[in-house]
C-alpha cells in the first residue's frame, strides 16, 4: 500500500515520539514549512515533558494516532531521539490502514516506520526529519522531491562513492534504518515480517553515538536472528567523515559469511546527506554496479 504524495499546499502533521520538542526549536522549522506553502498541524502533546526527558508514552503514542486519524494530515513528520520503542503497545495500527499517508523519519524513527508497515503493509520513508525545513542541501530536496512530493525516484540518487564491500546483485523488500532499533525490533510482535519473502536491509550508525565494537554487536544481533536468512543485500549509510577500515572489515565480513552484496556509502544517515529509503518497496541491489533500483 502506497499513499498518495503530498500535494504542493498538503498539511504536514508533526509529532515527538522521541525528544522534547521546545517551542524555540520547533518555530524555525514551522515557519519553514509554511514558506513553502505548508499546512502544518501540532500534536496535541507536541511540546510536554511529562515524563522530565519525553512525555509519556501514552501521550507520545496518541499524537502518532491522532495525526494519523487525521483526514486533513497528507503526511506525518518527525524527528529522532530516543524512546520511541515505548510507544509500540499503543499506536492504532488500523488508523494508519484506513488513512494512508507518508510518513518519514529517521534515526530512532526506525522503529515506528518498520512497526507501521510490518503490520499495515503501508509503504514508509526513511531519511528526514523536521530540520531540513531549515536548511536543505540540494540532494536533500530532489530526494523529497522524488519521494513524498512525488513518486519519479525510482533509482537511487547516490552523493557518495559507494564502496562494494561484497559483489552480488540482490532483490527483496526494502526495509531497515538505525542499526540499534533495527536490531531491538526483530523478534517482537510488532514486526510481524513475512520470513517467507526476501528483503534489501539497509542500516546506518554514527561514531558519534557507537564505536565499530557496539556496531559489531548490533550486526551480531541481525545477523543471529531468524530475519536474517531473508536478507539478499545489505547497503549502509554514512558512519564517519573520516574511513573507518575497521567497520568496512566488519561488513565484509558478513557479506562474504551470509552470500549477499554489500555496500557503503555516505547518502543517508547522521551526515550532511539524507536520501530517503522507501520501507516496504520491492528494490534491487547491485553491489558491483553500485546501484539501487526500487
Amino acid at each position: 500500500m502506497q499513499a498518495k504524495p503530498l500535494p504542493q499546499n498538503g498539511t504536514i502533521g508533526i509529532c515527538s515520539p522521541s525528544h522534547v520538542a521546545v517551542h524555540e526549536r520547533y518555530g524555525p522549522m514551522l515557519a519553514g514549512m509554511k514558506q513553502e506553502g505548508f499546512r502544518v498541524v501540532e500534536a496535541e502533546n507536541l511540546y510536554k515533558d511529562t515524563w522530565g526527558f519525553l512525555a509519556a508514552d501514552t501521550e507520545r503514542a496518541a499524537d502518532l494516532n491522532q495525526l494519523a486519524a487525521d483526514e486533513s494530515v497528507d503526511y506525518i513528520l518527525f524527528g529522532g531521539g530516543e524512546g520511541s520503542p515505548e510507544l509500540l503497545p499503543y499506536l492504532d495500527f488500523s488508523l494508519f490502514q484506513k488513512n494512508p499517508k507518508r510518513i518519514c523519519s529517521y534515526s530512532d524513527g526506525t522503529t515506528l516506520l518498520n512497526a507501521i508497515w510490518a503490520n499495515t503493509g503501508l509503504e514508509t520513508y526513511y531519511g528526514q526529519d523536521p530540520t531540513m525545513f531549515t536548511g536543505c542541501t540540494d540532494y536533500n530536496r530532489r530526494h523529497f522531491e522524488g519521494h513524498i512530493l512525488s513518486d519519479t525516484m525510482r533509482e537511487h540518487e547516490k552523493n557518495s562513492p559507494w564502496l562494494t564491500l561484497n559483489p552480488g546483485v540482490g532483490e527483496g523488500v526494502l526495509c531497515g534504518g538505525y542499526t540499534m532499533n533495527f536490531a531491538l525490533l526483530l523478534g517482537t510482535k510488532y514486526f510481524p515480517v513475512d520470513l517467507d519473502e526476501p528483503h534489501i536491509l539497509f542500516l546506518e550508525d554514527h561514531e558519534k553515538y557507537n564505536g565499530p565494537a557496539n556496531v559489531s554487536s548490533m550486526l551480531a544481533c541481525i545477523e543471529q536472528s531468524p530475519f536474517m536468512r531473508t536478507v539478499t543485500g545489505l547497503i549502509f549509510g554514512n558512519y564517519s567523515d573520516e574511513p573507518c577500515p575497521q567497520l568496512y572489515a566488519r561488513l565484509k565480513v558478513l557479506g562474504e559469511r551470509h552470500h549477499i552484496p554489500v555496500v557503503y556509502c555516505d547518502d543517508f544517515g547522521h551526515g550532511e546527506n539524507h536520501a530517503i529509503l522507501p520501507i516496504g518497496r520491492k528494490a534491487v541491489l547491485d553491489a558491483g554496479g553500485q546501484k539501487l533500483c526500487y
